[in-house]
């Protein structure tokens, strides 16, 4: 009989891409991921590895036995969520994919609280981008997502996705204390167009916000630094090399080499839980979205 865990690793490998990305996510080590597929190996007298350039890519026949997994793993998932919900209290394993700032300001208190009221839950976060974590809830990876949207980028919601709002988080920019807009009242985005911007990378919601956001205003924005950590940002723009827009959740304090400005309209980014509609029945899900909402503080 094939055994579940090593199927569990298996299909980790095949939805993150790497042993790495599915250590991460599974909470173990590489070595102990690649242990496990070995061992199915072995068990199932397959080649499921196999060797491309400096890493290792899926086989056609692991990628059969990858899909076979997602299915055992979705009658697993409803089998612990009927006897979760006849219990009727938040326990087992709970895996969330949050993005950087909410990993750094919100979830730290809400895992907190769920450890403290609800010993038999065990919840288990990794730090994800919303653009891959919403998938990787849909396809069962992780349990749930918490992740976020602009107004001219709605969240992508798959089939058999559900979600909740958690709040709203509004955004400033952020210049050097000795900018000529630094100490004004709000600032148009008009206003902004010979300004050298300090954003994330490409590919990023936060930086595709603001490229089409700024030519909407008649700015093309030259794009000056680039950095996927908003503390980061903010220390590059206290050094005096440009300005960047950065949301208020998990920003901290701002260094004294920089000062925030609000910018007119306001820049709002919404925060979402989502998880796979089969397992909207999980108290550990209903209670960890009541949690994320009680704890939401823009």
């Amino acid at each position: 009989m094939l055994d579940l865990g090593r199927l569990r690793a298996l299909h980790a490998v095949s939805v993150h891409g790497t042993v790495g990305a599915a250590a991460t996510a599974l909470g173990y080590t590489p070595s102990a991921v690649s242990q496990q597929i070995a061992k199915l190996e072995r068990e199932t007298r397959t080649t499921l590895l196999e060797r491309r350039g400096r890493g290792v890519a899926l086989t056609e026949e692991a990628l059969h036995l990858a899909d076979t997994a997602q299915q055992l793993l979705a009658i697993v998932e409803r089998a612990e969520t009927e006897l979760e919900e006849r219990r009727g209290v938040p326990a087992g394993r709970l895996t969330i994919a949050a993005f950087a700032s909410a990993a750094r300001g919100l979830m730290p208190s809400v895992l907190a609280d769920l450890a403290r009221r609800h010993p038999s839950l065990d919840t288990r976060m990794t730090e994800i981008d919303p653009h891959l974590s919403i998938d990787l809830v849909a396809k069962g990876a992780v349990d749930m997502a918490v992740a976020h949207d602009w107004d001219i980028a709605p969240i992508p919601t798959p089939p058999g996705v559900e979600q909740a709002v958690i709040g709203d988080d509004f955004c400033d920019l952020v210049v050097p204390h000795d900018h000529r807009l630094a100490g004004r009242a709000s600032v148009r985005r008009e206003e902004l167009k010979s300004e050298r911007w300090i954003t994330q990378p490409p590919g990023l919601v936060c930086h595709e916000w603001l490229i089409r956001t700024l030519r909407e205003a008649g700015c093309e924005p030259d794009i000056a630094h680039q950095a996927e950590e908003n503390p980061t940002l903010v220390a590059l723009v206290a050094a005096g090399l440009g300005v960047a827009l950065i949301p208020r959740l998990g920003r901290g304090p701002i260094p004294s080499g920089a000062v925030t400005v609000p910018l007119a309209p306001v820049p709002v980014r919404r925060l979402y839980a989502l998880w796979r509609a089969g397992a909207s029945r999980r108290p550990a899900i209903a209670e960890t979205v009541r949690t994320l909402q009680l704890h939401w503080a823009p």
